[in-house]
């Protein structure tokens, strides 16, 4: 057979320095510009389908209030810490977000 000409050994011991390696270089910075992207992604598949016609309904507003809640304390966190990575990334999301809700209203 096919499957027997290849050697599927799994070492448990090697995946885990692996992984450890790998997760080891990736910084506090990496992770929280992420979790920026990832709050920004949150609402985009909601008002997609709303302008789209696959739904007409909105997301909850006390979600997109919190998430709005949490961009906006950690774009004051950005700004203090003069972070311009996140403060442009945060104000990007916002512009994006912002102009999907007036395309909506707007329809």
């Amino acid at each position: 057979m096919i499957i027997e000409k290849f050697n599927f050994s799994f070492d448990l011991q090697k995946f885990k320095q692996f992984v450890t390696d790998r997760f080891g270089q990736a910084s506090a910075e990496t992770l929280g510009w992420m979790s920026v992207i990832l709050l920004h992604a949150a609402t985009v598949p909601s008002f997609l389908a709303i302008m789209s016609g696959l739904t007409d309904r909105a997301p909850a507003i006390d979600l997109v209030l919190l998430i709005w809640s949490a961009l906006t304390l950690l774009f004051v966190k950005a700004a203090v810490q003069k972070d311009m990575l996140n403060l442009i990334t945060i104000g990007f999301g916002f512009i994006i977000q912002a102009s999907m809700l007036a395309l909506i209203y707007f329809k």
